[in-house]
């Protein structure tokens, strides 16, 4: 995190939305979209990257163009609250690469798990993975019919 003295201005919100919209640019590029010097730019990424702001670059890529066509938001309720039966969980949830996101979240459930797999038959070989060693009260499953709004960028202008 960036500490008091170092507070985010606005070429570095224009530095963090241009990258959301496109991390692919070459420096110069995104030098040249924000209005500072190639120096200038790169000294503020490493800045930004150094304070844990910017932790990475990714590729989006269409899931189902590679036949990953069911999304499914796993909800889960378990009686298990200890830090060590967390940690275990978390490492277990890592280890199943059909999982997105986890939560752990408050109100009527613990967690919250975002899952892509090859239709109904990859949900059931998840699903099995998933309960195998763990004791859950509860697991449903919410299956997406169409994602409207995914992989949004934040626009830092309008956050308050």
């Amino acid at each position: 995190m960036i500490g008091m003295s170092e507070k985010i201005d606005e070429i570095d919100i224009r530095i963090l939305n241009t990258l959301q919209g496109d991390a692919s640019l070459s420096q110069r590029e995104l030098a040249e979209r924000v209005g500072l010097s190639q120096n200038a730019c790169w000294r503020r990424l490493q800045r930004l990257q150094g304070a844990g702001v910017l932790k990475g670059t990714r590729a989006l890529v269409d899931l189902g163009a590679l036949g990953l066509d069911l999304t499914i938001f796993v909800m889960i309720r378990t009686r298990h609250h200890s830090r060590d039966w967390s940690d275990r969980f978390a490492r277990h949830v890592a280890s199943l690469p059909e999982v997105m996101d986890c939560h752990r979240i408050g109100g009527d459930w613990d967690y919250m798990l975002k899952v892509v797999t090859r239709g109904m038959a990859g949900y059931d070989s998840f699903y099995q993975r998933l309960i195998t060693g763990f004791e859950f009260d509860t697991v449903t499953g919410l299956f997406s019919m169409e994602g409207i709004l995914e992989n949004r960028a934040v626009d830092l202008n309008r956050v308050p």
